[in-house]
């Protein structure tokens, strides 16, 4: 019997050797493309993070003053038990931890208490607010060093004045071992509550209204909706935000030390980021700078992996 042939469009193409060999080639290289789409940016870590962290471990080792016509002398563990033994050190790490101490009010504590107060606004009134807030963290860290040594000059200072007026001698904040760290303190607060509020609205934005609504149904009350919902739910976004504040304001607060204090009077005002740049940048010693930067190193990378574990444990998602 006789079987027509189907028309010439329709008729399936034959299948070449190529085309048959090719998803067992496509099988040997898929495997291999995604890395070759992180080649890049894994050799730019390399080159901009790991590679100055191994030239660091390795200046730990020598006492060098930084000159290239200058030898380094190999002293092994010397520097490290050096930095260990200095007293400024000591002074900069429990100054780093007030600084620490201070993020965490500021990034964590605040902005969670304004965004709850704020969210009983109207959309518009609290969009007003979040801009204000977050407006001083715009501005770059000389303008706002600028800024507050004009506010809190001693004899023409707005602040100044104030507090003269309400009978408290302020003096110059910033030559004073005893208000130096707190000024320092209250600047770097009024620039960071703005970026914590950021994020803590961005958090409770994404919360479904929902859970809130049926709670209240059921008869719930704003404060217990607040511990039981609306908390735990922003937990993720707080957790964020203490990691934040351990690892990142000490070094957020080093230009405003710089720029206003020096660190001092002494060390009043110091921490271990600008106690860094002391060693490296002013004394020129490159091996006592290395090693703090190290013991440092290891320390923030402690804190963080601690941190990181204790979030992924307390945080509550929504699934």
């Amino acid at each position: 019997m006789f079987t027509p042939l189907p028309p010439e469009g329709l008729r399936e193409p034959d299948a070449t050797p190529a085309q048959t060999r090719s998803p067992r080639r496509l099988r040997n290289i898929n495997p291999l493309i995604p890395y070759l789409y992180v080649l890049p940016a894994l050799v730019l870590v390399g080159v901009w993070i790991y590679a100055p962290l191994i030239q660091t471990v390795n200046l730990s080792f020598y006492d060098w003053n930084m000159l290239p016509t200058s030898p380094s002398t190999h002293v092994g563990l010397g520097n490290y038990t050096e930095v260990i033994n200095l007293p400024e050190m000591r002074a900069a790490v429990a100054n780093t931890g007030l600084y620490v101490l201070a993020g965490i009010t500021f990034l964590v504590l605040l902005p969670t208490a304004a965004v709850l107060v704020v969210r009983r606004l109207g959309r518009r009134a609290s969009n007003a607010y979040q801009a204000l807030v977050f407006l001083p963290y715009l501005m770059t860290p000389v303008a706002t060093g600028a800024l507050w040594r004009w506010l809190f000059a001693e004899q023409t200072g707005l602040i100044t004045q104030w507090a003269a007026a309400a009978g408290i001698e302020l003096g110059n904040v910033f030559r004073d071992p005893s208000t130096s760290l707190w000024a320092i303190v209250v600047i770097l607060g009024w620039q960071m509550i703005g970026f914590g509020v950021l994020m803590v609205s961005a958090g409770y934005t994404g919360i479904d209204p929902l859970y809130s609504e049926a709670a209240a149904i059921d008869g719930a009350s704003e404060r217990r909706i607040t511990w039981t919902i609306v908390l735990p739910l922003l937990s993720p976004t707080l957790a964020f935000l203490g990691l934040m504040a351990v690892l990142l304001v000490a070094q957020w607060s080093f230009p405003l030390i710089d720029l206003l204090t020096k660190g001092g009077p002494g060390s009043s005002s110091t921490n271990v980021y600008h106690l860094l740049y002391v060693f490296g940048f002013q004394n020129f010693d490159a091996g006592i700078s290395s090693a703090a930067g190290v013991l440092f190193f290891i320390a923030f990378s402690l804190i963080a992996l601690f941190f990181v574990e204790l979030s992924e444990r307390l945080s509550f998602f929504d699934d």
